[in-house]
Protein backbone atom coordinates (compact mmCIF):
# COMPACT_ATOMS: atom_id res chain seq x y z
CA UNK A 1 0.00 0.00 0.00
CA UNK A 2 2.52 2.51 1.53
CA UNK A 3 4.33 2.31 -2.06
CA UNK A 4 1.62 2.48 -4.44
CA UNK A 5 0.18 5.07 -2.20
CA UNK A 6 3.60 7.24 -2.57
CA UNK A 7 3.52 6.91 -5.76
CA UNK A 8 0.09 8.50 -6.43
CA UNK A 9 0.87 11.38 -3.41
CA UNK A 10 4.73 11.69 -4.02
CA UNK A 11 4.72 12.08 -7.31
CA UNK A 12 4.53 15.73 -6.39
CA UNK A 13 7.94 15.03 -5.06
CA UNK A 14 11.22 15.37 -6.08
CA UNK A 15 12.46 11.26 -7.32
CA UNK A 16 15.41 11.96 -4.73
CA UNK A 17 12.94 12.73 -2.22
CA UNK A 18 10.65 9.47 -2.52
CA UNK A 19 14.20 7.39 -1.26
CA UNK A 20 14.60 9.39 1.93
CA UNK A 21 12.53 8.59 4.97
CA UNK A 22 9.28 10.92 4.74
CA UNK A 23 9.49 13.73 7.09
CA UNK A 24 6.56 16.29 8.16
CA UNK A 25 6.22 19.31 6.44
CA UNK A 26 4.02 22.03 8.88
CA UNK A 27 3.38 23.87 5.70
CA UNK A 28 1.42 20.79 3.94
CA UNK A 29 0.21 19.76 7.03
CA UNK A 30 -1.87 22.95 7.29
CA UNK A 31 -2.96 23.19 3.89
CA UNK A 32 -4.12 19.82 4.15
CA UNK A 33 -6.18 20.96 7.51
CA UNK A 34 -7.63 23.88 5.60
CA UNK A 35 -8.42 22.23 2.31
CA UNK A 36 -10.27 19.39 4.78
CA UNK A 37 -12.41 22.19 6.00
CA UNK A 38 -13.04 23.73 2.09
CA UNK A 39 -14.98 20.83 1.67
CA UNK A 40 -16.81 20.37 5.10
CA UNK A 41 -18.34 23.95 4.05
CA UNK A 42 -18.88 23.05 0.90
CA UNK A 43 -20.84 20.03 1.65
CA UNK A 44 -22.75 21.06 4.36
CA UNK A 45 -23.16 24.81 3.55
CA UNK A 46 -23.16 24.72 0.02
CA UNK A 47 -24.55 21.76 -1.15
CA UNK A 48 -27.44 22.09 1.49
CA UNK A 49 -27.81 25.72 -0.08
CA UNK A 50 -27.17 24.65 -3.44
CA UNK A 51 -30.04 21.65 -3.65
CA UNK A 52 -32.54 23.03 -1.22
CA UNK A 53 -33.23 26.77 -2.79
CA UNK A 54 -34.20 24.39 -6.10
CA UNK A 55 -36.88 22.03 -4.35
CA UNK A 56 -40.42 23.34 -3.66
CA UNK A 57 -41.21 25.00 -0.19
CA UNK A 58 -42.65 21.71 1.12
CA UNK A 59 -39.59 19.27 1.16
CA UNK A 60 -36.90 21.51 1.65
CA UNK A 61 -36.13 20.80 5.13
CA UNK A 62 -36.04 16.85 3.99
CA UNK A 63 -33.88 17.69 0.81
CA UNK A 64 -31.19 19.81 3.53
CA UNK A 65 -31.77 16.81 5.85
CA UNK A 66 -30.60 13.92 2.73
CA UNK A 67 -27.60 15.76 2.04
CA UNK A 68 -26.92 16.90 6.29
CA UNK A 69 -27.25 13.05 7.35
CA UNK A 70 -25.56 11.58 4.34
CA UNK A 71 -22.63 13.56 5.01
CA UNK A 72 -22.47 12.24 8.78
CA UNK A 73 -23.49 9.14 8.01
CA UNK A 74 -20.91 8.53 5.65
CA UNK A 75 -18.29 10.15 7.53
CA UNK A 76 -18.86 7.24 10.31
CA UNK A 77 -19.16 4.41 7.36
CA UNK A 78 -15.72 6.03 6.03
CA UNK A 79 -13.69 5.68 9.09
CA UNK A 80 -15.17 2.01 10.31
CA UNK A 81 -14.30 0.40 7.07
CA UNK A 82 -14.81 2.55 3.80
CA UNK A 83 -10.91 3.94 4.14
CA UNK A 84 -9.62 0.43 4.62
CA UNK A 85 -11.79 -1.10 1.51
CA UNK A 86 -10.65 1.79 -0.32
CA UNK A 87 -6.39 2.60 0.17
CA UNK A 88 -5.38 -0.74 1.38
CA UNK A 89 -3.48 -2.56 -1.27
CA UNK A 90 -2.04 -6.01 -1.30
CA UNK A 91 -0.90 -9.41 -3.48
CA UNK A 92 -3.86 -10.85 -5.34
CA UNK A 93 -6.64 -10.45 -8.28
CA UNK A 94 -9.10 -8.86 -5.44
CA UNK A 95 -7.10 -6.03 -4.83
CA UNK A 96 -7.23 -4.87 -8.46
CA UNK A 97 -10.92 -4.06 -7.42
CA UNK A 98 -10.83 -3.20 -3.50
CA UNK A 99 -8.97 -3.38 -0.45
CA UNK A 100 -9.28 -5.27 2.78
CA UNK A 101 -10.41 -4.61 6.49
CA UNK A 102 -7.00 -4.13 8.00
CA UNK A 103 -7.24 -1.00 8.88
CA UNK A 104 -10.86 -1.48 10.26
CA UNK A 105 -11.43 1.72 12.48
CA UNK A 106 -7.99 2.79 11.61
CA UNK A 107 -6.23 -0.39 13.08
CA UNK A 108 -2.75 -0.26 13.44
CA UNK A 109 -2.52 3.70 12.34
CA UNK A 110 -0.80 6.30 14.50
CA UNK A 111 -1.01 9.94 15.11
CA UNK A 112 2.61 10.00 14.15
CA UNK A 113 2.24 7.83 10.91
CA UNK A 114 2.37 10.14 7.68
CA UNK A 115 1.14 9.62 4.18
CA UNK A 116 4.11 11.71 2.20
CA UNK A 117 4.49 14.93 3.85
CA UNK A 118 2.08 14.98 6.67
CA UNK A 119 -0.13 12.68 8.55
CA UNK A 120 -1.97 10.09 7.22
CA UNK A 121 -4.91 10.49 10.02
CA UNK A 122 -5.38 14.20 8.06
CA UNK A 123 -5.79 12.21 5.00
CA UNK A 124 -8.39 10.09 6.06
CA UNK A 125 -9.72 13.06 7.45
CA UNK A 126 -9.43 14.74 3.70
CA UNK A 127 -10.37 11.73 1.91
CA UNK A 128 -13.51 11.11 4.50
CA UNK A 129 -14.98 14.04 3.07
CA UNK A 130 -15.04 13.24 -0.91
CA UNK A 131 -17.13 9.90 0.43
CA UNK A 132 -19.93 11.80 1.95
CA UNK A 133 -19.80 14.85 -0.54
CA UNK A 134 -20.57 12.20 -3.19
CA UNK A 135 -22.99 10.34 -1.51
CA UNK A 136 -24.48 13.15 -0.48
CA UNK A 137 -24.83 14.32 -3.94
CA UNK A 138 -27.36 11.55 -5.45
CA UNK A 139 -29.89 12.64 -3.17
CA UNK A 140 -30.29 15.51 -5.61
CA UNK A 141 -32.14 12.97 -8.30
CA UNK A 142 -34.55 11.46 -5.96
CA UNK A 143 -35.81 14.15 -3.42
CA UNK A 144 -39.55 14.76 -2.76
CA UNK A 145 -40.40 11.19 -3.46
CA UNK A 146 -37.59 8.68 -1.57
CA UNK A 147 -38.22 7.41 2.15
CA UNK A 148 -35.76 8.92 4.47
CA UNK A 149 -35.44 5.44 5.81
CA UNK A 150 -34.28 3.73 2.47
CA UNK A 151 -32.13 7.15 2.15
CA UNK A 152 -30.12 6.58 5.04
CA UNK A 153 -29.85 2.58 4.38
CA UNK A 154 -28.74 3.26 0.91
CA UNK A 155 -25.80 6.06 1.75
CA UNK A 156 -23.88 3.49 4.00
CA UNK A 157 -24.21 0.11 1.30
CA UNK A 158 -23.46 2.41 -1.34
CA UNK A 159 -20.14 3.92 0.51
CA UNK A 160 -19.28 0.33 0.83
CA UNK A 161 -20.23 -1.32 -2.35
CA UNK A 162 -19.94 1.52 -4.61
CA UNK A 163 -17.85 4.21 -3.59
CA UNK A 164 -14.71 2.63 -1.41
CA UNK A 165 -14.36 0.03 -4.41
CA UNK A 166 -14.37 3.12 -7.40
CA UNK A 167 -11.98 5.03 -4.94
CA UNK A 168 -9.49 1.81 -4.60
CA UNK A 169 -9.64 1.18 -8.63
CA UNK A 170 -8.86 4.61 -9.17
CA UNK A 171 -6.92 6.21 -6.83
CA UNK A 172 -5.95 3.35 -4.13
CA UNK A 173 -3.88 1.04 -6.13
CA UNK A 174 -6.68 -0.83 -8.15
CA UNK A 175 -6.96 -2.14 -12.02
CA UNK A 176 -7.50 1.50 -13.31
CA UNK A 177 -4.81 3.05 -11.03
CA UNK A 178 -2.06 0.42 -12.79
CA UNK A 179 -3.56 1.42 -15.58
CA UNK A 180 -1.94 5.42 -15.61
CA UNK A 181 -5.78 6.67 -15.45
CA UNK A 182 -5.65 10.57 -14.54
CA UNK A 183 -7.96 11.30 -12.08
CA UNK A 184 -6.47 14.49 -10.21
CA UNK A 185 -9.26 15.43 -7.87
CA UNK A 186 -12.86 13.29 -9.18
CA UNK A 187 -14.01 13.34 -11.97
CA UNK A 188 -14.82 9.32 -12.29
CA UNK A 189 -14.30 8.52 -8.12
CA UNK A 190 -16.71 11.71 -7.11
CA UNK A 191 -19.21 13.04 -10.21
CA UNK A 192 -19.70 10.27 -12.61
CA UNK A 193 -19.87 8.16 -9.84
CA UNK A 194 -22.49 10.10 -8.44
CA UNK A 195 -24.28 10.76 -11.60
CA UNK A 196 -24.70 7.43 -12.38
CA UNK A 197 -26.22 6.63 -9.17
CA UNK A 198 -28.54 9.56 -9.30
CA UNK A 199 -29.88 8.58 -12.84
CA UNK A 200 -30.55 5.02 -11.50
CA UNK A 201 -32.22 6.08 -8.48
CA UNK A 202 -34.51 8.62 -10.40
CA UNK A 203 -35.01 5.62 -13.29
CA UNK A 204 -36.20 3.11 -10.18
CA UNK A 205 -38.34 5.78 -7.87
CA UNK A 206 -39.68 7.05 -10.62
CA UNK A 207 -41.46 10.09 -11.69
CA UNK A 208 -43.02 13.08 -9.11
CA UNK A 209 -46.21 11.97 -9.32
CA UNK A 210 -46.86 16.03 -10.18
CA UNK A 211 -43.91 15.83 -12.83
CA UNK A 212 -45.05 17.41 -16.21
CA UNK A 213 -48.47 17.96 -14.67
CA UNK A 214 -47.47 21.40 -12.74
CA UNK A 215 -44.85 23.39 -12.62
CA UNK A 216 -42.19 22.38 -9.91
CA UNK A 217 -40.37 25.70 -9.07
CA UNK A 218 -37.98 26.37 -6.61
CA UNK A 219 -38.18 27.58 -3.29
CA UNK A 220 -35.24 30.13 -3.41
CA UNK A 221 -33.33 30.88 -6.22
CA UNK A 222 -31.07 33.44 -4.07
CA UNK A 223 -30.04 30.61 -2.09
CA UNK A 224 -28.79 27.85 -4.59
CA UNK A 225 -26.78 30.75 -5.70
CA UNK A 226 -25.56 31.25 -2.05
CA UNK A 227 -24.88 27.13 -2.36
CA UNK A 228 -23.12 27.75 -5.95
CA UNK A 229 -20.92 30.94 -4.17
CA UNK A 230 -20.12 28.29 -1.13
CA UNK A 231 -19.61 25.38 -3.80
CA UNK A 232 -17.04 27.00 -5.92
CA UNK A 233 -15.35 28.48 -2.50
CA UNK A 234 -14.97 25.20 -1.46
CA UNK A 235 -14.17 23.38 -4.47
CA UNK A 236 -10.68 25.01 -4.09
CA UNK A 237 -9.74 22.60 -1.02
CA UNK A 238 -11.39 19.86 -3.14
CA UNK A 239 -9.17 19.99 -6.03
CA UNK A 240 -6.05 22.31 -4.83
CA UNK A 241 -6.34 19.97 -1.69
CA UNK A 242 -5.44 16.93 -4.03
CA UNK A 243 -2.02 18.38 -4.96
CA UNK A 244 -1.69 16.88 -1.06
CA UNK A 245 0.55 19.90 -0.17
CA UNK A 246 1.27 23.37 -0.47
CA UNK A 247 3.19 23.06 -3.81
CA UNK A 248 3.50 23.97 -7.18
CA UNK A 249 0.66 21.73 -8.53
CA UNK A 250 -1.56 22.76 -6.07
CA UNK A 251 -1.08 26.67 -7.06
CA UNK A 252 -2.23 24.67 -10.86
CA UNK A 253 -5.11 23.28 -10.07
CA UNK A 254 -6.25 26.51 -8.05
CA UNK A 255 -6.02 28.52 -10.99
CA UNK A 256 -7.54 26.25 -13.56
CA UNK A 257 -10.43 25.29 -10.89
CA UNK A 258 -11.66 28.79 -11.16
CA UNK A 259 -10.82 29.66 -15.02
CA UNK A 260 -13.04 26.79 -15.73
CA UNK A 261 -15.94 27.71 -13.48
CA UNK A 262 -16.01 31.27 -14.56
CA UNK A 263 -15.72 29.74 -18.19
CA UNK A 264 -18.74 27.34 -17.70
CA UNK A 265 -20.89 30.31 -15.89
CA UNK A 266 -20.61 32.35 -19.18
CA UNK A 267 -21.02 29.47 -21.91
CA UNK A 268 -24.41 27.80 -19.79
CA UNK A 269 -25.56 31.79 -19.53
CA UNK A 270 -24.99 32.44 -23.35
CA UNK A 271 -26.25 29.03 -24.36
CA UNK A 272 -29.28 29.23 -22.59
CA UNK A 273 -29.83 33.44 -23.72
CA UNK A 274 -29.85 31.41 -27.16
CA UNK A 275 -31.81 29.11 -27.05
CA UNK A 276 -34.20 29.97 -23.95
CA UNK A 277 -34.07 33.98 -24.80
CA UNK A 278 -33.74 34.48 -21.29
CA UNK A 279 -30.40 34.24 -19.20
CA UNK A 280 -31.49 32.43 -15.86
CA UNK A 281 -29.77 33.10 -12.52
CA UNK A 282 -30.40 29.32 -11.68
CA UNK A 283 -29.05 28.74 -15.54
CA UNK A 284 -25.86 30.76 -13.83
CA UNK A 285 -24.82 29.02 -11.06
CA UNK A 286 -25.93 25.40 -12.16
CA UNK A 287 -23.41 26.29 -15.42
CA UNK A 288 -20.73 27.14 -11.75
CA UNK A 289 -21.28 23.23 -11.17
CA UNK A 290 -20.85 22.09 -14.44
CA UNK A 291 -17.73 23.61 -14.69
CA UNK A 292 -16.08 23.17 -11.21
CA UNK A 293 -17.10 19.18 -12.15
CA UNK A 294 -15.87 19.19 -15.82
CA UNK A 295 -12.33 20.34 -14.10
CA UNK A 296 -11.88 18.38 -11.32
CA UNK A 297 -10.42 15.37 -12.63
CA UNK A 298 -8.08 17.60 -15.40
CA UNK A 299 -7.14 20.56 -12.13
CA UNK A 300 -3.23 19.71 -11.50
CA UNK A 301 -2.93 18.65 -15.02
CA UNK A 302 -3.74 21.65 -17.76
CA UNK A 303 -3.15 24.69 -18.24
CA UNK A 304 -5.44 27.63 -18.12
CA UNK A 305 -5.99 27.09 -21.84
CA UNK A 306 -6.96 23.86 -21.08
CA UNK A 307 -9.21 24.62 -17.82
CA UNK A 308 -10.69 27.72 -20.36
CA UNK A 309 -12.07 24.94 -22.92
CA UNK A 310 -13.09 22.22 -20.65
CA UNK A 311 -14.91 24.78 -18.72
CA UNK A 312 -16.94 26.17 -21.94
CA UNK A 313 -18.05 22.87 -23.31
CA UNK A 314 -18.78 21.93 -19.74
CA UNK A 315 -21.63 24.34 -19.53
CA UNK A 316 -23.10 23.22 -22.81
CA UNK A 317 -23.00 19.88 -22.22
CA UNK A 318 -24.77 20.19 -19.23
CA UNK A 319 -27.51 22.60 -20.26
CA UNK A 320 -28.10 20.23 -23.57
CA UNK A 321 -28.34 17.96 -20.48
CA UNK A 322 -30.73 19.53 -18.21
CA UNK A 323 -33.07 21.18 -21.09
CA UNK A 324 -32.67 18.65 -24.13
CA UNK A 325 -31.53 15.35 -22.74
CA UNK A 326 -34.30 14.99 -19.56
CA UNK A 327 -37.29 15.98 -21.71
CA UNK A 328 -35.91 13.77 -24.20
CA UNK A 329 -35.56 10.22 -22.49
CA UNK A 330 -38.45 11.59 -20.01
CA UNK A 331 -36.94 10.82 -16.79
CA UNK A 332 -37.19 12.71 -13.59
CA UNK A 333 -33.73 13.28 -11.85
CA UNK A 334 -35.10 15.68 -9.65
CA UNK A 335 -32.02 18.35 -9.32
CA UNK A 336 -30.37 17.19 -12.13
CA UNK A 337 -27.61 15.25 -10.48
CA UNK A 338 -26.59 13.27 -13.87
CA UNK A 339 -27.29 16.36 -16.24
CA UNK A 340 -24.29 18.09 -14.70
CA UNK A 341 -22.31 15.87 -12.95
CA UNK A 342 -22.70 12.59 -14.70
CA UNK A 343 -22.67 14.57 -18.05
CA UNK A 344 -19.64 17.05 -17.56
CA UNK A 345 -17.47 14.42 -15.52
CA UNK A 346 -17.71 12.25 -18.57
CA UNK A 347 -16.04 15.42 -20.38
CA UNK A 348 -13.71 16.21 -17.96
CA UNK A 349 -12.54 12.73 -17.44
CA UNK A 350 -12.10 12.16 -21.23
CA UNK A 351 -10.81 15.96 -21.64
CA UNK A 352 -7.64 15.25 -18.98
CA UNK A 353 -6.52 12.84 -21.84
CA UNK A 354 -6.44 15.65 -24.16
CA UNK A 355 -5.82 18.37 -22.52
CA UNK A 356 -2.99 17.19 -19.60
CA UNK A 357 0.66 18.50 -19.95
CA UNK A 358 3.10 15.65 -20.05
CA UNK A 359 5.30 17.47 -17.21
CA UNK A 360 2.33 17.61 -14.71
CA UNK A 361 0.94 14.29 -15.47
CA UNK A 362 1.11 11.50 -12.61
CA UNK A 363 4.14 8.94 -12.47
CA UNK A 364 2.89 5.37 -14.40
CA UNK A 365 0.39 7.31 -16.46
CA UNK A 366 1.08 6.61 -20.12
CA UNK A 367 1.43 10.10 -21.13
CA UNK A 368 4.51 10.87 -18.56
CA UNK A 369 6.07 7.64 -19.22
CA UNK A 370 5.97 7.69 -22.80
CA UNK A 371 4.37 10.90 -23.80
CA UNK A 372 1.59 8.40 -25.72
CA UNK A 373 -1.40 10.86 -25.74
CA UNK A 374 -3.82 8.60 -27.29
CA UNK A 375 -3.26 5.74 -25.04
CA UNK A 376 -4.09 7.99 -22.28
CA UNK A 377 -7.31 9.31 -24.00
CA UNK A 378 -8.22 5.08 -23.88
CA UNK A 379 -7.44 4.78 -20.59
CA UNK A 380 -9.84 8.06 -19.76
CA UNK A 381 -12.31 6.41 -21.73
CA UNK A 382 -11.54 2.94 -19.87
CA UNK A 383 -11.91 4.30 -16.40
CA UNK A 384 -15.69 6.55 -17.95
CA UNK A 385 -16.87 2.86 -19.29
CA UNK A 386 -15.59 1.04 -16.12
CA UNK A 387 -17.17 3.82 -13.41
CA UNK A 388 -20.75 3.91 -15.07
CA UNK A 389 -20.85 0.16 -15.53
CA UNK A 390 -19.94 -0.53 -12.20
CA UNK A 391 -22.27 1.86 -10.64
CA UNK A 392 -25.50 1.07 -12.14
CA UNK A 393 -24.73 -2.05 -11.41
CA UNK A 394 -24.16 -1.82 -8.07
CA UNK A 395 -26.66 1.46 -6.94
CA UNK A 396 -29.42 -0.84 -8.41
CA UNK A 397 -28.08 -3.55 -5.92
CA UNK A 398 -27.65 -1.31 -3.33
CA UNK A 399 -31.22 0.90 -3.95
CA UNK A 400 -33.50 -3.13 -3.93
CA UNK A 401 -31.71 -4.01 -0.55
CA UNK A 402 -32.14 -0.91 0.79
CA UNK A 403 -35.79 -1.05 -0.74
CA UNK A 404 -36.80 -4.05 0.90
CA UNK A 405 -35.28 -3.32 4.60
CA UNK A 406 -37.92 -0.85 4.51
CA UNK A 407 -40.63 -2.43 2.41
CA UNK A 408 -40.05 0.15 -0.01
CA UNK A 409 -38.20 3.11 -1.25
CA UNK A 410 -41.04 5.64 -2.10
CA UNK A 411 -42.96 7.44 0.00
CA UNK A 412 -46.73 7.22 0.27
CA UNK A 413 -49.23 9.60 -2.09
CA UNK A 414 -50.36 11.43 0.81
CA UNK A 415 -46.88 12.03 1.99
CA UNK A 416 -45.83 13.29 -1.13
CA UNK A 417 -48.93 15.68 -1.39
CA UNK A 418 -48.64 16.85 2.03
CA UNK A 419 -44.85 17.18 1.38
CA UNK A 420 -42.29 15.76 3.34
CA UNK A 421 -40.96 18.60 5.81
CA UNK A 422 -44.30 18.10 7.58
CA UNK A 423 -44.94 14.51 7.32
CA UNK A 424 -41.63 12.86 7.47
CA UNK A 425 -40.22 15.50 9.93
CA UNK A 426 -42.57 16.88 11.74
CA UNK A 427 -40.99 20.46 10.94
CA UNK A 428 -41.23 23.34 8.20
CA UNK A 429 -37.99 24.86 6.52
CA UNK A 430 -39.65 27.99 6.24
CA UNK A 431 -42.70 29.43 9.24
CA UNK A 432 -44.00 32.70 6.66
Amino acid sequence: MKVKLYALLGSLLPAVALAEEAKLDTGDTAWMIVATAFVVLMSIGGLTLFYGGMTRTKNILNTVMMVFLAYATATVVWVLWGYSLAFTDGDGAVYNFVGDLSKFLLSGISYTDLSGTYPEFVFIAFQGTFAAITVALISGAAIERMKFSTWLIFVVLWVTVVYAPIAHIVWGGGFLFDAGALDFAGGTVVHINAGVAGLVLALLLGKRKDYGKTAILPSSVVLTLLGAALLWFGWFGFNAGSAFGANDVAGVALLTTNVATAMGVISWTLTEWIMAKKPTLLGAASGAIAGLVAITPAAGFVDAKGAIIIGLVAGIIGWFGVFVLKKALGYDDSLDAFGIHGLAGIWGAIATGFFALQSLAWDGSPLKDNGDRMAQIMVQVESVIFTIIYTAIATAIVYFIASALTKGGRVDEETETMGLDEAVHGERGFNL
